[in-house]
């Protein structure tokens, strides 16, 4: 049983000396804000002035109504 005590305890250290590192630097104050780099997003084509892609036409999600037709009418002769 001491055996056992004794080959678990150095895990048991390094784990408690991680678990103290990884708290420290989650609850430390964060540091002063980056600046922000000056720069154009490309998200949708179409979006750059000189040649760009068009954009795509949005594709109907609905069918375009069949046109009606009248029934043929029987005359009762």
């Amino acid at each position: 049983m001491i055996t056992v005590a004794v080959l678990i305890l150095p895990g048991l250290g390094l784990l408690l000396f991680s678990m103290t590192c990884l708290e420290d630097r989650l609850f430390a104050d964060p540091g002063p804000p980056r600046p922000a780099r000056r720069g154009h997003l490309w998200l949708l084509p179409g979006g750059r002035a000189h040649g760009g892609a068009p954009a795509a036409e949005p594709a109907d999600s609905v069918p375009a109504p069949a046109p009606e037709t009248a029934p043929a009418r029987r005359d009762a002769a």
